[in-house]
């Protein structure tokens, strides 16, 4: 296991002790179901916004529950852990409720980031962030980047029949 992928208990533990030591903590989740340059370009400028990059990443029935049946493409600790490996990522944690409210609520980030998609008001955590003197931040989509996108191409090129097939 990778040593940046931990639990929700040893994560509190360890971040607690870097704000004692005067970091900033950013927080972000999501599914990361196809990892793209849309995640990376995100997940670079969330970086930018403290000292320690935190990424909660949607267990497989949270991303069933948000995306349907036929997805995630890719299991959770495979997420994690290419999520993980980047850079810019400080530590990565999976949950699995249908959002990451308890874990913003544990952690206590100073930052609170989601994509230009959605609505200040609209983000989980948002409250609790801006009660302790936290920011909430919207970074914009890299226009064209997204997993449905990859999807959408895949299935355009590789009908069924094609699958498997060489020439």
């Amino acid at each position: 296991m990778n040593d940046k992928m931990l639990d929700r208990q040893e994560l509190e533990r360890r971040l607690d002790e870097l704000r004692a030591a005067g970091k900033k903590i950013v927080f972000t989740n999501g599914c990361f179901d196809i990892l793209h340059v849309g995640h990376v370009r995100y997940l670079e400028e969330a970086r930018r916004l403290g000292d320690i990059l935190v990424v909660a990443v949607n267990s497989d029935a949270s991303v069933r529950e948000i995306k349907g049946g036929k997805r995630p493409l890719v299991p959770e600790g495979e997420r994690a852990e290419l999520v993980a490996a980047l850079e810019c990522v400080n530590f990565v944690t999976i949950f699995s409720e249908s959002t990451p409210l308890a874990l913003v609520k544990l952690l206590r980030p100073d930052t609170l980031v989601k994509g230009g998609d959605w609505r200040e008001e609209n983000v989980v955590g948002r409250d609790e962030v801006l009660s302790r003197g936290g920011r909430i931040k919207l970074i914009p989509m890299t226009e064209g980047a997204s997993t449905t996108n990859i999807i959408e191409k895949i299935l355009a090129v590789y009908r069924p029949v094609d699958v498997g097939k060489t020439e």
